[in-house]
Formats: C-alpha cells, sequence, structure tokens
C-alpha cells in the first residue's frame, strides 16, 4: 500500500501532464459500453499518462479518489512478486485500506508483465465487481490477442504519438477556431518543421536532447518489443533490415529487393518484416486492388510511426522532405482509422483512402513547382481509374483550388491537413 500511494491520487496531487482530450472522450465513451478497455500503442506513446489524465477527469467529476486504483506493473519493487496471486493481494489490500464504494476503477498498467492477468481482469468484469483497463504495449497487448484472452469482453483503445494538433498545445499554441489559425499561422508553420523533424513523442517533444530520447526508444523497440518478444537471435539482422525500412520512407518495398540488397535470407526478412510491423515501428500499405491476390503479390509502401524516430536513426537528407511529409500524412490517416492503399495504375498516387462505402484519392507534393506536372498526373489517373469527380494534393506552401478535364483538384498546405482533414 506504502507503494501505490506513491502512484495514486489519495494523499498527494500528481503531474498529468498536457491533457490528450480526443483520448479522453474516446474513454468516456468506451466506457458507456460496460466492457474492460484495453488501452494498447507503441512504447513511450503516451498510455500510462493518459491512463492518470482519465483518473483525474473522474475525480474532477465527483468520483473520490478512494475509488481509484492505479497499478503500475513496471514498477521495479513489484518485479519479484508479478503473478495472478499478487495482483489478487493487491485488490484486497487496497479494498481493506481505501474502503471504496459502489465499483471502484481498477488501472491496470503494463499489464502483460503479469502471467495469467486476463483472468484477474475477467473475474472482476464478470462478477461487475469493478470498472476495468489495462494498458500495454503494442507488441505483447495486441487488440486481437486482448480480444482472445477476454473472449469478447473488452473494447480496444490505440494510443499513438502527437498529432500535429497536439504538438501545438503542447507548445502553448491553441487552436479552437478558425480566427485562431488566422492569427497563429506563422507559429503553425514554424512548429510543423519541427514536427516533421522531431515528432510527436510525448518526451521527446517537451525534452533536450531529442535525438538520444529517439534513438533510445528505436533501442527499446527492437530490443524489447521485438528481440525479447520472438526470441531473435540475429538482432544484426533485423537492425539492419529497420534501418532500410526507416531509411525508406514512404516507398514501395519488396521483402525480394531487401533479400539481394542486403544478402539475407528471403524467410528471415519475411518474419522480421512482420516483428517489426507487429511491434508498431512500421506499417505496410498494399496497392489498391479489387483482388486481393493482387494485393498481396505488388510491393508495399512502407512507413515509420513517428518521422521525428525515423530520422534520429537514419542519416537526413534534403531529398527527404517529401518521403517525411507523405509519412505526416499517412500517420494522419492512420489515426483516422481509415483503410488505406496506394494506386498503381499508368500512374502513381500516394493514397487511395476508403472511408465508409467512398473512396478519396490524395497526393502529397512538398514542392508544386518542381514535381507539379507529374503528381497532378498521378493523382488524375487515380481519380479516373476509380471514378472519382474531385482529388486531393497535400502541398509544403501551395493552396487553391483547379478544374483539370472536368475533376476537381484541390491544393491543401500539409499544416492544415494535419490540423482539419476528418
Amino acid at each position: 500500500m506504502s507503494i501505490l500511494n506513491e502512484w495514486n491520487f489519495w494523499s498527494k496531487s500528481i503531474d498529468i501532464g498536457t491533457r490528450r482530450d480526443a483520448y479522453l472522450d474516446r474513454i468516456i465513451a468506451l466506457e458507456k459500453t460496460e466492457q474492460v478497455i484495453a488501452i494498447t500503442g507503441a512504447r513511450r506513446s503516451g498510455k500510462s499518462t493518459i491512463l492518470l489524465q482519465y483518473a483525474k477527469s473522474l475525480m474532477d467529476k465527483g468520483v473520490g479518489s478512494e475509488n481509484i486504483l492505479y497499478v503500475n506493473l513496471e514498477e521495479p519493487r513489484f518485479f519479484s512478486s508479478l503473478s495472478l496471486e499478487f495482483l489478487q493481494e493487491i485488490y484486497e489490500a487496497y479494498k481493506e485500506y481505501m474502503e471504496p464504494e459502489g465499483m471502484p476503477y481498477v488501472m491496470l498498467d503494463e499489464v502483460q508483465n503479469v502471467p495469467g492477468w486476463e483472468r484477474f481482469a475477467r473475474a472482476l468484469h464478470e462478477k461487475k465487481e469493478a470498472h476495468v483497463m489495462v494498458s500495454g504495449s503494442a507488441s505483447k497487448l495486441l487488440s486481437r490477442e486482448v480480444g482472445t484472452v477476454l473472449t469478447g469482453r473488452s473494447v480496444n483503445l490505440t494510443i499513438y504519438p502527437l498529432g500535429f494538433d497536439e504538438f501545438l498545445r503542447f507548445r502553448g499554441v491553441i487552436i479552437k477556431s478558425r480566427m485562431d489559425v488566422i492569427r497563429e499561422k506563422a507559429r503553425i508553420r514554424k512548429n510543423l518543421s519541427e514536427f516533421i523533424e522531431n515528432g510527436g513523442f510525448p518526451l521527446a517533444v517537451l525534452k533536450e536532447g531529442k535525438r538520444e530520447i529517439l534513438r533510445a526508444y528505436f533501442e527499446d523497440i527492437i530490443s524489447r518489443d521485438v528481440v525479447a518478444r520472438f526470441n531473435v537471435t540475429k538482432t544484426d539482422k533485423l537492425k539492419a533490415i529497420a534501418n532500410h525500412y526507416l531509411t525508406n520512407v514512404s516507398s514501395p518495398v519488396t521483402f525480394n529487393s531487401i533479400k539481394k540488397f542486403l544478402g539475407i535470407p528471403l524467410d528471415t526478412v519475411e518474419r522480421f518484416s512482420y516483428f517489426l510491423e507487429y511491434s508498431q515501428l512500421l506499417f505496410f500499405v498494399k496497392k489498391f486492388s479489387h483482388s486481393l491476390k493482387e494485393q498481396e503479390v505488388n510491393p508495399r509502401k512502407v512507413y515509420c510511426i513517428d518521422t521525428g524516430l525515423r530520422n534520429a536513426v537514419c542519416f537526413r537528407t534534403s531529398e527527404d522532405t517529401g518521403k517525411l511529409y507523405e509519412n505526416a500524412v499517412f500517420l494522419k490517416l492512420l489515426k483516422g482509422n481509415y483503410e488505406m492503399y496506394y494506386w498503381k495504375g499508368k500512374k502513381e498516387c500516394d493514397f487511395v483512402v476508403k472511408d465508409g462505402a467512398e473512396l478519396k484519392a490524395i497526393q502529397v507534393c512538398y514542392d508544386v513547382e518542381k514535381a507539379r506536372e507529374r503528381e497532378v498526373d498521378g493523382l488524375m489517373d487515380a481519380m479516373n481509374g476509380l471514378d472519382l469527380f474531385e482529388g486531393l494534393v497535400v502541398t509544403g506552401e501551395y493552396e487553391g483550388e483547379e478544374r483539370i478535364d472536368g475533376r476537381t483538384v484541390r491544393f491543401v498546405p500539409l499544416w492544415r491537413f494535419l490540423l482539419d482533414y476528418k
């Protein structure tokens, strides 16, 4: 109880940082399902802080601090005791000392460290004894795994590094209206450069030594979320593949091309690529096709969880800006839960986005003056192939709207896309 007291609001206030309201609103909505809420995401993306922020929001609405139990299962003093029985002991001690009223909120952070944790969570839920929330890193607590161990008793929320709107809020730039956008436009554009360069991992945004922090995150993901999770012994080959992907973000890749370039067996490339995707360090986007077979046999485009992490690990060149802009667009779409593909017909288009039953074509062109014709041609090829009458080009600076061959092409600068696109 002495250790738990250090992590809870029972006798003191706790610094919960800058509120991430979109995630808190989502948790409030998920709470109405009366299921176990599983919070997952890449390591260091802010899961623990959001749990504490939600605890504080409950208290702000009148829930007593004694009715909230937060357990950090990465607390070093717990390591020698972690077990199903230990979870039960923690809960019994909490009830005895804090005497919660009604159904308390039980938040188990980094729950994957406890073998058999799902039985404890399931028992509390089935007996309607507590509101249960669990969190864990992406590689060990993916939604499909939670769904298996909790057999339909859970709902999932994925936490990502800061989006650009959150990044601005962390920097003290508050955007609530169009007038705010007009007034703060210069600061918005200045912050965009830093966002693209250093990314959105919360600690890296707030602290100095950003590159060192981000390199440490990369090593942590590789060692803890891939090597330890999948018992990888060829760590040099794993890092070589990871670095190759990070260097080539926003580019089409094939396992065979990596095999030839790095001299690594094909099955090793395939397995390690899967592991890296599983850890949420990387994501792969397939070519748009109504044929599943064609989707599988064509190259996939690769993207990274954070542009700052990518820049910290790889050598940065001036030519990378367009790739990083495209990666930023991908992450915005990912957080919107859109189904994504790329287009490859006679020309190429960066994204075909499925929004419900509607398809949208999006092209990313950092320098419109240099690459306008090629990029617009690619967008028009996708629009013609998909029978779309409107398309979008995300740019560095240019903004406008044009009619081309009877179709509407909108040009929107990246900063506006990241703030406005729904």
